[in-house]
């Protein structure tokens, strides 16, 4: 047990002090207020002089919901030079003076421990009175880790290891530079969550505080928010902001007065190789009115609670300025400021900054300043180069057309000439047919019309329930799919009742143990049927096998973009997989991923192309996975790579699409569209258009009973 000598005193006077210093009722003010009125700053060539909460406002909010019954925690992220690692003197300087307790601060290391100690503590108790006249002095009470108070609070300067989180009870404890700490300690968790645990004995009463600019990278460019104000999923000091109530900085534009949460994305400066001429040009545009704030309207832009307010996630500032919306519920209050409401920092520097770092980039490969500047200059969490592509999510969601029809009720658009499907094949815990369907129309243009999965076969269990599907380990649960998707069709969007037949679609071949054997089963059975002796026959439609493929990816570059194979293992018997009879499409994945990833990008291709392919179109109705998993994967120098354990098959089911409209017998590329195949033509005179009294294409004709009886009355 760690001993603690006492106070020591040189006159009767001293004693009679430091006492009245240990009794004195608190002073009732809020940490802002008490910054205010105690605290001083000592800083030549920057500021000297007393603590001005209107040079830092957005602080303001922050620090007085460090004493707020309501929250346990606190978040706060933004650039260098916001004053944020100030906030912890004034907390100092509150507890200090009108508010006695425990505290804790937790620097990045030991060595940074000390230094902050021995240098920004130590100047700050020589320049605050109400710190450096709260303290014991001597040095067994002031020594480089343990502050002790006449008030009795002690301040522990300590770093982030499990002897220091650990065993320790008190009620306040503040991380700084939180990024830069290590996101499990002793494999017992984050610092921030062994902190709280520190501070969880004293309940409303605890608080425990990060800050940091960001620091670490994004891992997943292509999340979508589901809140306005929810960060890219990352670690550190976001993800605690994202544990939080989420609260943005929002000023109202000096000119059309709409609240707008300002970024460095709304910086406007020349397109000039003299990068500091650029920079001395900027301006902050607003995004609704285009009017250009000039770098001497900052202070006036984003003067706090006239003309800026923290919103948090779920709330709207009104034009009339009242604050209405429902938010969350969380006992951690957090913030995230970016680049330009920075005090310290001018806007000039955070465009020079960039500028340099990206002609760094670009010249060198190396992204280490360009990361710096993104987190320090501008706020934002840093996105590596190697897992971004070129689009992300929300830009195709935004390309959504409403065409009519739902999820539950798909319907073909207008301009769709024929239907094509493709399968992936999901085996093991999440069985399933993915299914998703396109209409192709002239030009090449491909629309979404529907995505489905199939997950029951039609065997029954023991209490006559419908199993739920195995493609790898039975071969009838195929046969699913020629109902469900090969047989299917889909209502015309011109409401005339009409309906579509599909002209043909792929499976992907590949899979768990068992599928690829199946899946050559099931096109042989599309081929030859059930035997001629079986029940079954009678149901069998001949020629089906010509409108299912199976389809295989090649990574070789060399491969062409695709090619029919005859794969033949050699094996003669009733288990094997290929025997040679069989087709298989195999497809060039790199070459037809740039296809892929070129329609993509296009939000406005020409209509009547002949030798390329259009754009790629997305219903109404979608959900954010297709956008999600349409922009998963990344090109590199390797080929088309897919990060970690996200979800492609949109994308991969897509570029299945492509690859078949490549190759016999649609041949897109080669399609003359001023005279089609008949199904490929206008709806009026397109063979897979039929009415709703009609027989659909493909299916097999319904027998009528012969009626002897009728016959022989007509006959009489």
């Amino acid at each position: 047990m760690q001993r603690v000598s006492p106070p020591s005193f040189r006159t009767l006077e001293e004693m009679m002090v430091a006492t009245a210093v240990a009794v004195r009722p608190p002073e009732r003010l809020s940490v802002s207020s008490a910054a205010a009125k105690y605290r001083y700053l000592d800083n030549p060539g920057s500021y000297v002089g007393p603590w001005r909460n209107e040079k830092t406002p957005y602080l303001v909010e922050p620090m007085d919901e460090m004493t707020s019954m309501q929250f346990t925690g606190l978040a706060f992220a933004g650039p260098a030079r916001t004053g944020k690692s100030d906030m912890f003197f004034n907390w100092l300087t509150h507890s200090a003076r009108c508010d006695p307790a425990d505290m804790m601060f937790v620097a990045m290391t030991q060595t940074v421990a000390r230094d902050w100690s021995i240098g920004d503590l130590d100047k700050a108790k020589r320049h605050t009175k109400a710190i450096g006249e709260a303290m014991v002095p001597g040095r067994q009470n002031d020594n480089v880790h343990d502050k002790r108070f006449k008030s009795g609070m002690r301040l522990l300067i300590k770093w982030p290891v499990i002897t220091e989180l650990s065993g320790k009870t008190l009620p306040r404890v503040w991380f700084a530079d939180y990024d830069r700490m290590e996101d499990d300690i002793a494999k017992e968790g984050p610092p921030f969550d062994l902190g709280r645990k520190r501070t969880q004995t004293y309940k409303r009463f605890g608080m425990t505080v990060a800050e940091s600019s960001p620091g670490r990278e994004v891992t997943d460019p292509k999340h979508i928010p589901n809140t306005p104000h929810e960060a890219p999923p990352t670690t550190g000091i976001l993800a605690l902001y994202n544990r939080g109530d989420r609260r943005r900085y929002y000023s109202r534009c000096l000119s059309c007065r709409v609240a707008t949460e300002f970024d460095f994305q709304h910086f406007n400066y020349p397109d000039s190789s003299d990068f500091m001429e650029a920079a001395e040009m900027v301006t902050l545009r607003c995004p609704h009115c285009g009017f250009d704030h000039e770098p001497s309207m900052k202070t006036e832009l984003f003067e706090h609670l006239k003309n800026s307010r923290w919103i948090k996630d779920g709330m709207h500032w009104d034009d009339n300025g009242s604050i209405i919306g429902k938010p969350m519920r969380t006992d951690i209050a957090s913030f995230w400021l970016k680049g330009p409401p920075a005090a310290f920092q001018t806007w000039e520097s955070i465009v020079y900054n960039y500028l340099i770092a990206n002609r760094e980039y670009e010249m060198t490969g190396d992204e280490g300043a360009l990361k710096k500047t993104t987190n320090t200059d501008q706020g934002h969490p840093y996105t590596p180069k190697a897992i971004q592509s070129n689009r992300l999510p929300d830009e195709l969601k935004n390309r959504a057309e409403n065409w009519g029809g739902s999820k539950d009720e798909p319907v073909v658009p207008e301009g769709v000439r024929f239907l094509q499907y493709t399968i992936d094949v999901q085996a093991g815990s999440r069985s399933a047919f993915v299914v998703h369907v396109y209409g192709i129309g002239v030009g090449g243009d491909i629309w979404h019309v529907d995505m489905f999965k199939i997950r029951k076969s039609e065997r029954l269990d023991a209490s006559g329930e419908r199993e739920l599907i195995d493609p790898a380990a039975y071969e009838e649960d195929w046969r699913v799919l020629i109902p469900q998707v090969i047989l299917k069709t889909y209502p015309l969007a011109d409401g005339s009742g009409r309906r579509m037949a599909m002209k043909m679609g792929g499976c992907d071949l590949g899979g768990a143990d068992g599928v690829t054997a199946n899946a050559y089963n099931f096109w042989r059975y599309l081929r030859d049927g059930p035997p001629k002796d079986s029940p079954e026959r009678k149901d069998w439609i001949e020629g089906l096998e010509k409108r299912f493929q199976l389809v295989k990816g090649e990574p070789s570059k060399s491969a062409p973009r695709v090619r029919l194979g005859y794969p033949d293992s050699q094996r003669k018997d009733r288990h094997a997989g290929s025997r040679g009879d069989v087709p298989v499409l195999f497809i060039n994945s790199n070459s037809v991923k740039d296809m892929v990833a070129s329609m993509l990008g296009r939000s406005d291709a020409p209509a009547g192309l002949v030798t390329k392919f259009g754009q790629v179109h997305y219903p109404h109705w979608a959900e954010n996975w297709l956008y999600t998993q349409l922009t998963s994967e990344f090109r590199t120098d390797k080929g088309w790579e897919k990060p970690g354990k996200k979800r492609n098959e949109a994308f991969d089911l897509l570029y299945y699409c492509v690859a078949i409209a490549i190759h016999a017998p649609i041949r897109l590329e080669q399609m003359d569209w001023q005279k089609p195949p008949a199904w490929a033509d206008e709806w009026d005179k397109n063979e897979l258009v039929f009415g709703e009294h009609d027989q659909p294409p493909f299916q097999k004709p319904k027998t009528k009973k012969f009626d002897l009886a009728a016959l022989a009355q007509r006959l009489a």
